[in-house]
């Protein structure tokens, strides 16, 4: 709660509500009530009528239903749920019925050039030209425009006067758990005409904070689906994750214990031995193959060399957040095409949203805990393609442990072998002595 205007975000009501019946206050508030229900069975019609070129599934309409109804909500549905599916229902139902200018805000130029070209494709086969109607922001592009939807990244209109938020008469917020919270705050307040405020999320960094701050602006979690039933009921990838714990030498684990956490990275993306692992890893597999690193200069430029002077005619595709986006987006697309490739890409690039269906392999190549990057990150390897059914994640842990003292990356390792058993992924560790 702001304590100078005593104001609360509206989408935190509920909280209140149990917080004042928790102590027995009294509260009383207006409560938004809207004429329309809208059944599962209209949203069923809708869809059919609509005949977008792929059908939703029972869970994306019943998180198209649940959106529509409550005009606010964070809709929380796993990587490769099909959320671009969900969020194109709900941009053409609410132009449909009286809404005149929506926003989309995603995290990346990637995702805005995505979106777009998934708006085309399930237009395909009804005729709603996305040219005429969608306008994209990133990178300095033009701001105004007169089309129906504006799909930006948050970086391009966070600055943007309050008065231009005022167009917009509904919001929809794609990988919502990116957003800068204070940046998303000043977007938030400023659209005041927004009747409909909907976020999806694949993953929440499981930190209370993090959820009610998505939460007050959009609205309250609605578990859309889970991997584990999307497994089940075999619309994602069979998917298993090999994890290769790579003994250091006890010459290096000695001297690593005093490391610092920079010293200890420093060292293990500047290790030659290690790089080369990797390289002969990412050449022994068959299929598309993801390399995902962290820095650009000192690792990911590395492993490129390293891989295109060994690749003998293997397509080897390098991308970072220099890369051109419709670089990107062609890299992407060629690859759906390919059945042998190398991508080796940073995590701020393709570690989230992007879609890539034919991709066998993802490695790891860089440490780290973040419950959301690994959660996102492997959601690259789930999506089901024409020709591929099964994927693997070479999750690459270092052991510099020295008697009792254990490395940082080795507790980082910890924290993700927590996930995969909460998320119920099959997992494997494999010990590697790694030698200079």
């Amino acid at each position: 709660m702001d304590i100078r205007t005593k104001q609360i975000y509206r989408g935190l009501v509920t909280n209140v509500e149990q917080f004042c019946k928790s102590r027995e206050y009294n509260f009383a508030y207006k409560n938004e009530q809207y004429a329309n229900e809208f059944s599962l069975k209209e949203a069923e019609d809708f869809a059919k009528d609509l005949n977008p070129k792929h059908q939703p599934r029972d869970y994306q309409l019943n998180a198209f239903t649940h959106a529509i109804r409550s005009r606010r909500t964070l809709l929380l549905s796993p990587t490769a749920s099909g959320k671009s599916l969900i969020i194109y229902l709900l941009v053409r139902y609410i132009l449909s019925s009286g809404g005149s200018k929506g926003l989309i805000i995603v995290p990346t130029i990637s995702l805005v050039e995505q979106l777009n070209s998934d708006f085309k494709e399930y237009s395909e086969t009804n005729g709603w030209n996305v040219e005429d109607n969608c306008h994209k922001i990133y990178q300095g592009q033009e701001k105004i425009t007169d089309k129906a939807v504006t799909i930006s990244t948050w970086q391009s209109i966070y600055k943007m006067p309050k008065s231009y938020f005022e167009q917009f008469d509904f919001v929809i917020g794609d990988e919502a758990h990116q957003f800068k919270a204070k940046s998303l705050t000043d977007i938030m307040t400023g659209l005041v005409n927004a009747k409909y405020r909907i976020g999806t999320t694949g993953t929440l960094d499981g930190t209370k904070t993090h959820k009610l701050v998505l939460e007050g602006l959009f609205g309250q979690v609605q578990k859309v689906t889970t991997t584990k039933e999307l497994m089940d009921q075999n619309h994602l990838a069979n998917f298993e994750i090999k994890c290769l714990l790579l003994k250091h030498p006890d010459s290096v684990c000695q001297a690593a214990k005093s490391f610092k956490y920079a010293q200890e990275i420093e060292y293990l993306v500047l290790n030659e031995t290690r790089n080369r692992f990797i390289r002969n890893l990412a050449l022994s597999l068959t299929g598309n193959t993801l390399i995902l690193y962290q820095y650009v200069d000192k690792h990911g430029k590395i492993l490129q060399k390293l891989i295109e002077d060994k690749a003998d005619g293997r397509k080897v595709f390098f991308i970072y957040g220099g890369t051109d986006v419709e670089i990107r987006e062609e890299v992407r697309k060629v690859v759906e095409s390919e059945d042998n490739a190398i991508i080796i890409a940073s995590y701020g690039t393709f570690s989230t949203g992007i879609n890539i269906r034919n991709l066998h392999n993802i490695i790891f190549a860089s440490p780290s805990k973040s419950r959301i990057r690994n959660l996102q990150s492997i959601g690259r390897g789930l999506r089901k393609g024409d020709k591929k059914v099964s994927a693997t994640l070479y999750d690459i842990a270092d052991d510099l442990r020295w008697k009792s003292k254990e490395n940082f990356t080795i507790k980082h390792f910890a924290e993700r072998i927590k996930i995969y058993g909460e998320e119920k992924f099959k997992f494997k560790v494999y010990k590697i002595e790694l030698k200079g």
